[in-house]
């Protein structure tokens, strides 16, 4: 891989039309969402959308999710159903992606697909990200913007220190509020939940008013996220950690002697906003084992634990 010069932007307007000119001509730029920082490119460009893949060291089996604006633009791309409407009227802008049959000639390459028949769509909250989006008003395929595998970037500086010399730009618009990736929930059939995040799975079967399924591990790929082995530090993660032993790099959770923690009160909002950062800063202490206490297995706890065993998991 050529190394290139990766610029630093700011969410000026200035800086987002430099974003998005850099877009259009096939560059990948990292913007903030909600969420965590997403490697954009455009979603129509096979070169581009290929770049994605080449940056992040990313296997072409995993599916990429399009970011859009505007309902109109999502609607041209997937064919839309009633259960799409309820949820996207609840949730959207907002941490939560739908995957929806893909309409016949949408203009979205099929790297983005990964060779199947629906598409990942979300609309992000995030005002730099809609700011952004808006500027280039078309489709951006953006996974996470990390190594692939490794701790998901919820800062500028956690994109600069895996991918500077692989991308165009990175828009520095702060810390991500919600911290952790988006939901997925699949509607090309009964509503089933395919990666948690954002949005807790109890709120979309109340919108949805009715049971949500949960996909098996030994199901095909059919979403980002759902590789054993994802969001890994280079530490060894030790799970459900009651006591700590010597040399562990201790990530805490409620009322616990501990390096970091990941939320004093025990407010698994704040938990997950904290958890990529905090793994990112015991990660570069150079501990070889990062031990984490146990979360409560409820609400956003689904989701923290759901990252934090893929984490842990054998590489």
């Amino acid at each position: 891989m050529v190394e290139i010069t990766t610029e630093h932007l700011s969410a000026s307007a200035r800086d987002l039309s430099r974003a998005a000119d850099l877009l259009a001509r096939g560059g990948l730029v990292a913007f903030p969402t909600e969420t965590v920082y997403g490697l954009g490119a455009d979603a129509g460009n096979d070169r581009a959308v290929a770049r994605i893949f080449e940056a992040k060291s990313r296997p072409s089996f995993n599916p990429l999710i399009v970011h859009l604006a505007d309902l109109e633009e999502v609607k041209a791309l997937v064919k839309w159903n009633h259960l799409a409407e309820r949820v996207a009227e609840a949730f959207w802008p907002g941490p939560l992606t739908l995957v929806l049959p893909l309409r016949d000639g949408a203009p979205v390459s099929k790297l983005v697909t990964a060779g199947l028949d629906t598409l990942a769509v979300r609309m992000p909250a995030a005002p730099v990200a809609q700011a952004l989006l808006r500027e280039i008003g078309g489709p951006v395929a953006a996974p996470s913007a990390n190594l692939s595998g490794q701790i998901s970037p919820t800062r500028a500086r956690h994109v600069l220190e895996g991918l500077t010399g692989r991308i165009e730009a990175v828009v520095d618009g702060g810390p991500c509020a919600v911290g952790l990736e988006s939901t997925i929930l699949g509607l090309a059939g009964p509503p089933t939940l395919l990666r948690p995040g954002g949005v807790p799975m109890d709120d979309l079967a109340e919108v949805l008013n009715t049971r949500v399924a949960t996909r098996r591990e030994t199901d095909h790929i059919s979403a980002p996220g759902q590789t054993r082995s994802h969001y890994a530090p280079r530490a060894r993660v030790r799970l459900n950690a009651v006591d700590f032993e010597e040399g562990e790099a201790r990530l805490g959770f409620g009322d616990t002697d501990c390096d970091l923690n990941l939320s004093e009160t025990e407010d698994l909002t704040e938990a997950a906003a904290n958890l990529f950062e905090y793994l990112h800063r015991l990660d570069a202490q150079g501990a070889r084992v990062i031990a984490v206490a146990p979360i409560p297995h409820l609400g956003l706890g689904v989701a923290i634990n759901d990252r934090l065993s893929r984490a842990a998991a054998d590489r």
